[in-house]
């Protein structure tokens, strides 16, 4: 079964490609599996983890996971990428019919 992480933002596939240490996965685009094609979707997701994917699962469509310092201040500096810091609702029903 896929797994779902927290958060993920899509990029189109053209600004993956300014990382000097960029290099695909060969795998076939979703959908091509039988006929084995190398095309690439437009956009692809780059996970919480700093790992690209084809989809929005962390596990599934594999595109790129060399993760290196070098990678790493890419994704903050060029791509801004940035895990937003979620806060727990702590707002009850009572409170919010009380307003």
């Amino acid at each position: 079964m896929a797994t779902m992480g927290n958060y993920c933002k899509a990029y189109p596939l053209h600004r993956f490609r300014e990382f000097n240490g960029w290099q695909e996965k060969e795998q076939p685009a979703p959908g091509d599996k039988e006929q084995g094609t190398e095309d690439r979707q437009d956009f692809l997701f780059l996970q919480e983890n700093l790992v690209v994917t084809q989809g929005i699962f962390l596990d599934e469509g594999i595109v790129f996971d060399a993760i290196t310092p070098n990678w790493e201040r890419f994704c903050a500096d060029v791509l801004k990428f940035e895990v937003p810091q979620f806060e727990a609702c702590s707002t009850t029903v009572e409170q919010v019919q009380s307003r």
